[in-house]
This record gives structure tokens, C-alpha cells and sequence, in this order.
């Protein structure tokens, strides 16, 4: 009896769970088709809110023309670097000149490296249909230039302080010392007057540089600079000139096949594939034979595109011409194959280590011959040979030991480093950073110095693991005002807060251990081009490079969902908050899951605030799970619908309040929080 009775109560429960199987399947299926219905008219709402990034890529290139035109009425005597003539005359007058008084070549330096800013400056932020590739090769040569000339500059400046130094010994030492400097260069030099064999080291008071010398140097007639850049114009070019991915959204108007079976062609696109013949718009018919075009473009102005991404494998449905940055990095290492690994241990990395906080070029100089006073008269041996390096280690020593220099650095304090630098040395046949050749290195952590050997003279660098701060633990973006927001991303090391406004941007503080630190660079309202400059500079990596991945263990995204959710969040970036959900993660490739709240006021946003939203690019849902669930589920929100974008989905939740204030942000700031969240790449990298 019981056996039956049982059995009999299995078959209901089969029969009611198949029940709400078929009911739950049957509301899907009428959601599906809701969100089909509506898919043609919500996205061409969304393309008439996309003209912003059309109005925004306008703005800028109108600006750039207005700046050009402002720099030819200023008529201050600055040239405008991107003129062939006027850059070349600059130089070349500055060759000519023969003032060498160091104080002069630190003013002059300053002004050239602002050039240098622009020219850099224009590589990155011209789009590639506004640039040829003559004006990219002209700028990088110009660049090269520059920074060679400067160089050569404090050479002769250096002689000439070398040929005088007699006139400026240290009266306890009777050597010749002396330190100059200012935001951009530290300049300690040292003359070896009295030739003492006793003579061990010397420190340069006000920097805490300093170094120890051999016997055999002791007794020379030697000068040793240590000639701090706060810049770096020695790693290859393309370390500074790295692009974020461009993505350039023309279209995401997605038309429904007509009766004809033809594809309507967007008007949009057909004008800007005229207009941009170099550029194409890569549109491919879906599955259900909808036609997509985004298209999806990279800067291509990184130094003459290293290592350019082979043929694109295509991929189920991918719509997207992706730029290698935003490309799937599985399929990226399938195409950079061709990329030779760096097999030799000794040799940095630079995708993986970068320097920071400058460049010391440290070297040991031939003393020239001293001025005499004789009477009223001062007289000197003019040789014409240039500032001339001294041999060391020499060839061949008497008792076969070559001893090691040894040197001592403070770092600097306008960099962060968060682990103990790696040192390497500039291998100028090689054109790289190298490791060997450097011994015995100590670390003073409360001093914030650094001791260590070298063989020879050389310059050095000191090195960071450029992905030291990723994954990042959380971020969150939250508007502030009108066309106003706040970026915070909590990084490895550090916490980072950038405030959006109109079309610039601001560090607004950089929080180690719940310090703030790098003071000089916060408060600043700049573009997020020089941001990430800036930061990156400073040692605070929070964008990842076109070979990132290779080092970070990556939260892997289909393009298509990665960009498409950072241009709707940048549209309705002025009215709703996102953040960081741990659901991203368990979502699967194809998707992205955050948190959201809308969000009218200034303050932060309280927990029970927040929801959550799923997105794959073509459709965005609302969860029903929390932050706090026991497990991910797709399951929808109760009396939720699908939609085909995420402003819409938003809207059916979303107050009249908040969506006129979407509907009224202005273009630029819609535009920087776009820049912003594709440098830092929020989604992949967290």
C-alpha cells in the first residue's frame, strides 16, 4: 500500500514540476518575444542617444584645429611642433647657440620638453582618419630629436662647468662639488682636484646621491656626474606612446530584416565609410539576418604599430572590429605568435617591467684642462673633443682585479614604489634594459634609498611590475552633480579617486594603506589622456596595455559585452551608480554582471540600494539574486523583462527624474567617463 502511495505522489510531483517547467518556459518565451517586438524601436532610441559619442569625436577635432589656429595668433617664439619648418629651425638655432651656463639649458629643457608633451600628446589622441602615417613618422622623428638634442645640451654643460672647476672648489675637500636642480632634472657633479689615494666616497648633500670610487679612479684626473631625468627619453619610444584602445562607436542601430529580405544600410555609416576609406565599419549579418555596425577602431598610432595583430580569426556572431586591446587575449596569442619571446633572462621585459621615477645617467668624465689665472688673465687649453667619458673598467689593471663602483640613490618622492624596484642598466648596443652587471643591491625602506655595484658606468633605471596594482579588488562610478562623477577603483596597493567633470578629469587621491600620498598630482584638472600619464608616471598602473593579460589573471569577456556595457553606462553615467558585483566573475564569458542603483544625490550609495544587472551586449536583464546569495543564478527579477539595451532596461525602473537627466548630460562627459572605463577596463580586470 504504501510503495503505491508513494509512487503515486512521485508521478504528481513529476507531473507539477513539468507543469511549471512548461508555464515558466511559456513566460520566457513570451518575454523573448516582447523584447523582439521593441528591439527596433528601443535601439534606434539608443542610437539617437549614441549621436553624443559622434557630437563628442566632433567636438575634439574641432578643438584641435582651434588650438592650432590659437598657437598661430599667439605669436609667442614657441614653434608649433607638428610644423616641419618651425621645429627644425627651432633646433637647429638652439645648436648654434653657445651659451652652456647650465641654469640656461635647464629653462630651454623645460620648454622643449613641453614640445615633446604635444607631440606625444598628438599621437594619442588623434584619431587615425585625422593623421597620416608621413605626419606619425614625422612627429616620432621630431620626438627622437628632441630628446637627443637635450641631451647633447647638458653634455656641454657640463664641459663647460668641468673646465672651471678649480674656480669652484669645496673648501674642506678641495674637490669640486655642486648640485642643481629643478622640476624635471637633478644635476650633481664632482671633480677629482686633489687626486687622493685616501679618498673613498662622496654624498651629494642635498640629493643623498652618492657613490664610492675605486683606487684607480682616486688618482685620476676624473669628474663622476650623476644626472638625474625626472623623465625618460631612453627605453624605445613606443613605451610612451602606447594607445588605449580606440573605439570609436558609429552605429549600434541593429535593423530588422525587410520584407525584400535586403538589409537596410544605416545612412550613418554609408557617409562615414565614405568619408573614412581607411576605416571600415565592419558589418557582418547575424544569424537571424539583423545587421549590426559598431565599429570598434584602434589608435593606430602606437610607434609604427608593433607587432600589428594578424589575420582576425572571425568568431560566432562577434559584430565588432575589435582593436587588439579589447580582443579576446586567447585569440590575440594565437595571432602575435610571431612575437619573439625574450629568451635571455638578463633583459627587461618592458610590457611586464617599466621604469619609474626617471632615468640616472651616471658617469665617470676625462677632467678637461683647467683654467689658469696668470695676472688679470684667464687662460685655458681648449681641446676639441667634446665632454669625454673615462675608461673604466680599464683594459687591463696591474694586479688583474676590477673593482666595482659602488652607488648609492634616493629615490624619489614623487613616484610610488610599491615592492623593491628592480635595477636595471641601459645597453645602448641592444637598445634594451638590462639586468646583469649590477650586484650587491640594498634597500633601505625607511631611508627610501637604494645601494648597489656596478662594473662599469652606466645609466640605470628603476624598474616596477607594471601590473603590480591588478586585478583590482572593486570599483565603483557614481554621479556627483550635473555632468559630474566620481571613479574609484581599489586596486592591489592603492585606492584610486578620479572625479569626472564636463571633458576633464581630476586624481583627486591616491590612498595607500588609508594615507594619501603623491600630493603634487592630485587637485589638477586634466584630460584622461595626461591622467593616465600622469599615474602612470607615478607608478600607479590602473590601465592595461595591449599585452596585459599575458600577466594578470584576467576575468575574461566577449568583447562585444565589455564595450557595449561601457558605452550605456557612459550614457547614463549622470544618473546611475555602478559597481563591482563578485557575480561577474561566476557570469560566464558571454556576459557581464553589476551592481546598480540610480542616483540623484551627491552622497555614497547605501548597500540595500543596489541591484543587480546582467548584460551580453544585445540583452540586458535584472537578477534576482543579491550581492549576498548563497549562489549565481540567471533567474529575472519578479515582474521583470528582457531588453534589448541596458538604458531600457534601466528606464522600466528608473524615475522621470533620472532619465531627463540621461536624456540632458552633455556629450563631453558622457565621452570621459567612456575614455575612462575603457583605459581602466573595469570589467575584465577586477
Amino acid at each position: 500500500q504504501s510503495s503505491e502511495e508513494a509512487r503515486l505522489q512521485a508521478q504528481q510531483e513529476e507531473a507539477a514540476r513539468l507543469e511549471k517547467e512548461r508555464i515558466e518556459q511559456e513566460q520566457m518565451e513570451k518575454l523573448e518575444a516582447k523584447d523582439q517586438e521593441r528591439r527596433e524601436s528601443e535601439l534606434a532610441e539608443l542610437h539617437s542617444l549614441e549621436q553624443k559619442f559622434l557630437a563628442a569625436q566632433q567636438w575634439k577635432t574641432d578643438y584641435r584645429a582651434h588650438a592650432k589656429w590659437e598657437h598661430y595668433l599667439s605669436c609667442d617664439g614657441s614653434p608649433d611642433p607638428t610644423v616641419l619648418q618651425e621645429i627644425n629651425a627651432f633646433m637647429s638655432l638652439w645648436r648654434e647657440d653657445q651659451n652652456e651656463d647650465i641654469q640656461l639649458v635647464m629653462e630651454k629643457g623645460e620648454q622643449v620638453l613641453n614640445l615633446i608633451q604635444k607631440l606625444q600628446f598628438l599621437l594619442l589622441d588623434t584619431p587615425p582618419n585625422e593623421i597620416t602615417e608621413k605626419e606619425t613618422v614625422q612627429y616620432q622623428e621630431s620626438i627622437l630629436e628632441l630628446q637627443n638634442l637635450l641631451h647633447q645640451k647638458y653634455n656641454g654643460a657640463t664641459e663647460h662647468m668641468l673646465k672651471a672647476a678649480n674656480m669652484h672648489e669645496d673648501s674642506d675637500t678641495g674637490n669640486m662639488q655642486a648640485v642643481i636642480k629643478d622640476k624635471n632634472v637633478t644635476f650633481c657633479i664632482w671633480a677629482n682636484l686633489k687626486k687622493k689615494v685616501r679618498f673613498k666616497n662622496h654624498m651629494f648633500c642635498d640629493t643623498q646621491h652618492g657613490f664610492d670610487l675605486p683606487k684607480s679612479l682616486a688618482v685620476s684626473s676624473v669628474a663622476v656626474r650623476i644626472l638625474h631625468t625626472h623623465y625618460d627619453h631612453v627605453s624605445p619610444l613606443w613605451l610612451h606612446c602606447q594607445s588605449v584602445p580606440k573605439l570609436e562607436v558609429l552605429d549600434s542601430k541593429e535593423l530588422t530584416q525587410h520584407s525584400k529580405g535586403s538589409v537596410e544600410e544605416p545612412e550613418e555609416e554609408e557617409k562615414k565609410a565614405r568619408e573614412e576609406p581607411d576605416v571600415p565599419a565592419e558589418e557582418e549579418t547575424c544569424s537571424d539576418g539583423r545587421k549590426s555596425a559598431i565599429s570598434v577602431k584602434e589608435n593606430s598610432n602606437s610607434i609604427a604599430d608593433i607587432n600589428e595583430t594578424g589575420e582576425e580569426t572571425e568568431k560566432k556572431s562577434e559584430i565588432l572590429d575589435i582593436p587588439s586591446q579589447v580582443q579576446d587575449p586567447l585569440m590575440q596569442e594565437e595571432t602575435n605568435e610571431k612575437e619573439e619571446a625574450i629568451t635571455d633572462e638578463n633583459i627587461v621585459d618592458l610590457q611586464q617591467f617599466v621604469p619609474v621615477g626617471g632615468v640616472y645617467h651616471i658617469d665617470v668624465l676625462q677632467l678637461p684642462p683647467q683654467v689658469k689665472q696668470i695676472k688679470d688673465w684667464r687662460m685655458v687649453e681648449v681641446l676639441d673633443v667634446g665632454l669625454e667619458a673615462y675608461p673604466y673598467p680599464p683594459e687591463e689593471t696591474e694586479d688583474g682585479t676590477r673593482p666595482p663602483v659602488r652607488i648609492t640613490l634616493r629615490l624619489s618622492d614623487n613616484v610610488m614604489y610599491f615592492e623593491d624596484p628592480v635595477i636595471a642598466r641601459w645597453d645602448p648596443a641592444g637598445q634594451q634594459w638590462r639586468t646583469d652587471g649590477i650586484s650587491n643591491i640594498t634597500y633601505e625602506t625607511q631611508e627610501g634609498s637604494i645601494t648597489f655595484e656596478m662594473g662599469a658606468f652606466y645609466t640605470i633605471a628603476l624598474l616596477q611590475d607594471a601590473h603590480l596594482n591588478m586585478p583590482y579588488q572593486a570599483w565603483e562610478l557614481r554621479p556627483t552633480g550635473m555632468d559630474e562623477a566620481l571613479l574609484t577603483v581599489t586596486a592591489v596597493f592603492a585606492t584610486i579617486q578620479i572625479q569626472i567633470k564636463g571633458n576633464r578629469c581630476m586624481l583627486s587621491s591616491v590612498a595607500v594603506e588609508e594615507k594619501d600620498v603623491l600630493s603634487h598630482v592630485t587637485g589638477k584638472w586634466i584630460s584622461p589622456l595626461d591622467l593616465r600619464a600622469v599615474l602612470k608616471k607615478a607608478g600607479v598602473n590602473i590601465f592595461p596595455g595591449e599585452y596585459s593579460h599575458k600577466y594578470v589573471s584576467v576575468n575574461k569577456k566577449a568583447p562585444l559585452a565589455e564595450v557595449r556595457a561601457y558605452q550605456q553606462m557612459a550614457l547614463v553615467a549622470s544618473a546611475f551608480a555602478f559597481a563591482w558585483s563578485k557575480w561577474n566573475l561566476e557570469a560566464g564569458q558571454e556576459q557581464v554582471v553589476f551592481k546598480v542603483s540610480e542616483h540623484l544625490k551627491a552622497d555614497s550609495v547605501r548597500g540595500k540600494d543596489w541591484s543587480l544587472y546582467m548584460f551580453n551586449g544585445q540583452k540586458a536583464q535584472k537578477l534576482k539574486i543579491t550581492e549576498t546569495s548563497e549562489a549565481f543564478s540567471e533567474e529575472l527579477e519578479e515582474g521583470s523583462e528582457f531588453h534589448s539595451t541596458l538604458y531600457h532596461m534601466l528606464k522600466d525602473f528608473a524615475s522621470k527624474e533620472a532619465i531627463d537627466k540621461v536624456e540632458t548630460a552633455s556629450f563631453l562627459f558622457i565621452d570621459v567617463v567612456y575614455q575612462l572605463l575603457l583605459a581602466t577596463r573595469v570589467l575584465t580586470y577586477s
